[in-house]
């Protein structure tokens, strides 16, 4: 394992992606005035992912909501240019779908916006170490997670956020490339999981839970 010692901030090299500029000028400021000087900050995935092809960085901070790209397939993307990159995410949602996306994702480090600074910091340091960093809130709610007897698959979460939609079995089909047969087998296991009994309960039940939030809930046109 390395050595932390061997690493200073000044040394670091630290990519940051979030859509909202102020938020990110603000972080990359704050960050510098702890002595962590270079720091590029990217308000898309696309922005980050031209920049990686000509250079890589040593941490990788990453909002959990982008415009451009949905963050598992950002993390997979980054992952495939640099296997040995150290991803944090940071972000404002604490909800269980985070949590298990992120889980799954086995990502290197995960903070909240409403945490300080210095875990930002003890974040980096940490990764940089090759040891993993959960705030201590996202610990409790992997704790939950792990807690409930059955949890939607990835799959199930696809074909929940469908049916969300107003899309039906043969189109969800159609859209995740799996038969109409599987569709209903994914449907009966979430209302099974959910355990609700009708649709507008599977939705309202899928939202307390934090599977599905109202903005991914967009109407079929």
């Amino acid at each position: 394992m390395t050595d932390i010692k061997k690493y200073k901030l000044e040394d670091i090299s630290v990519a940051i992606v979030d859509d909202h500029e102020l938020v990110l000028e603000g972080f990359k400021s704050s960050i510098a005035r702890s002595g962590l000087t270079d720091v590029t900050g990217f308000t898309t995935a696309k922005g980050l992912l031209n920049a990686i092809d000509s250079r890589h960085f040593d941490v990788y901070i990453i909002d959990v909501e982008l415009p451009d790209m949905d963050t598992p397939a950002l993390i997979d993307s980054i992952r495939e240019k640099q296997p040995e990159a150290r991803i944090v995410i940071n972000t404002m949602h604490e909800e269980m779908w985070v949590v298990s996306k992120m889980t799954e994702k086995q990502v290197d480090g995960v903070i909240y916006k409403s945490g300080r600074l210095d875990q930002l910091l003890e974040a980096i340091m940490a990764v940089m170490e090759g040891r993993q960093y959960y705030c201590a809130k996202f610990k409790q709610a992997q704790k939950r997670l792990l807690l409930q007897n059955e949890v939607p698959t990835q799959r199930e979460l696809q074909v929940l956020r469908a049916i969300a939609c107003g899309y039906s079995t043969k189109e969800i089909a159609i859209m995740l490339y799996i038969s109409e047969n599987t569709v209903e087998n994914h449907r009966k296991n979430l209302f099974r999981k959910l355990q609700a009994h009708n649709m507008a309960e599977l939705i309202v039940k899928s939202i307390a839970a934090g599977y599905i939030v109202p903005e991914e809930i967009e109407a079929k046109t």
